[in-house]
């Protein structure tokens, strides 16, 4: 046979059946899932197209970064954090958390699995995997779980005049450390908890950050006379409105933090919790960056209009020289690129089209998991979810004769 009927014959190769589920992503939601799933008996592949576990947090994130919110509210099913890390582990924590967290589960993602195609397939009633690589190889599953998150592409506008910009621009998903930057004048595009963490970083490491304003935006304390200001607002909620938990919040982070509409950080006229259940936008929560704003090290400026060579033209027509420019833009996600048959349960952007609690389960046996704006606590409520309602289809399919000693359960998760 010569050579055009091998590589023939290699892409046409045989599709291959996995028990159970695939499941696509190997971040925290992925495992979460499939350790849920494990804990109940039910087999799951994970494909995961990087080359280790929680890539994301390993290797695209800014060496200062630590979880926002107090451990407890970000640990995943079935296994607490050691007791030894801190309130807000970092994100090397993090990570090792991830590796025992696996470990303990059993759960051995399938490392440098490119999915670049899924969609279900009536005739065999599962879903077909297309991964990448010769041979394009096809792998077929009665349930496919999306878990390639929210954050799985950087966004990244597209300034006038950026591709002549003499200095550096990069995304914060290349961001490691102000170290690089000290002397220069770095302007960060973004005010979410990413856009303030960098231009604090910046700002200790000797930088000149000025930080992009161009929307309204809540920030709150971290915490509050010790507490995580967002333990207390869960503790609220149980006893009041959320608008009446928004009036408290924002009196307490005027106490705390002043009136942040006279730094350039004006609020929007819907609450932090009313606004983060209607819309996902989450408050953002202070670590320090308000007082070097307060202080003028960081410099609250308008939006962008162009880029020059040497700088930046705001829309208010002022010019400023800048060194670098950094991106603290956010993410989207990847999913419309490779999900063909999830129209319904995401919108063209790959999101749920449900709001949470609800927009985890889909048609044909097609779940989501860490979609849900709701970060890792949300995650965890997917997955656990999600493991409930394939374990009940799983021990009807197991339920026969023959199979009465493949079947492992657990009413545990």
């Amino acid at each position: 046979m010569d050579g055009e009927g091998e590589a023939h014959q290699e892409r046409r190769r045989p599709a291959a059946w996995v028990p159970g589920a695939i499941i696509v992503g190997a971040g925290p939601s992925g495992l979460a899932a499939a350790a849920c799933l494990a804990a109940r008996g039910v087999p799951a592949t994970v494909l995961e197209m990087s080359d280790s576990l929680a890539s994301t947090w390993r290797h695209r994130t800014y060496d200062r970064l630590t979880l926002h919110l107090p451990k407890r509210f970000c640990q995943l099913p079935l296994l607490p954090f050691p007791e030894g890390y801190p309130a807000y582990p970092s994100k090397d924590q993090f990570v090792a958390y991830m590796e025992a967290y696996a470990a303990a589960a059993g759960v051995a993602p399938r490392f440098g699995a490119r999915v670049e195609e899924a969609a279900f397939d009536p005739a065999a009633g599962a879903w077909a995997v297309r991964l990448g690589g010769e041979g394009g190889e096809l792998l077929l599953a009665r349930w496919l779980v999306v878990a390639t998150g929210e954050n799985a592409v950087p966004r990244k506008p597209a300034f006038p005049g950026a591709a002549r910009f003499a200095g550096r621009v990069m995304h914060t998903r290349d961001y490691k450390s102000g170290e690089a930057f000290a002397g220069k004048k770095v302007l960060v595009v973004g005010c979410g908890n990413s856009g303030m963490e960098v231009s604090l970083d910046l700002c200790r490491h000797g930088a000149k950050p000025s930080m992009v304003v161009r929307n309204t935006v809540h920030v709150l304390p971290r915490e509050m006379l010790g507490i995580s200001t967002f333990g207390i607002a869960m503790a609220l909620l149980k006893l009041f409105s959320v608008q009446v938990v928004d009036r408290i919040l924002l009196a307490a982070a005027r106490v705390v933090l002043g009136d942040t509409g006279k730094l350039g950080l004006r609020r929007p006229k819907t609450g932090p919790m009313e606004l983060k259940n209607l819309t996902g936008r989450t408050p953002v929560l202070d670590v320090g960056t308000i007082g070097h704003i307060k202080t003028g090290k960081i410099k609250v400026v308008g939006a962008v209009k162009e880029v020059t060579p040497c700088g930046v033209r705001f829309a208010d027509g002022e010019e400023e020289q800048f060194d670098a420019i950094i991106l603290a833009t956010g993410y989207r996600s990847n999913v419309p690129s490779w999900l063909k048959d999830g129209g319904e349960v995401f919108t063209r952007e790959g999101m749920p089209k449900v709001p949470f609690p609800n927009g985890w389960k889909g048609k044909n046996g097609l779940y989501t998991v860490g979609f849900s704006q709701r970060g890792l606590l949300g995650a965890s409520s997917d997955a656990l979810n999600i493991a409930r309602d394939i374990h009940c289809q799983w021990k009807d399919m197991m339920s026969g004769p023959a199979n009465n000693n493949v079947l492992q359960s657990s009413d545990n998760v």
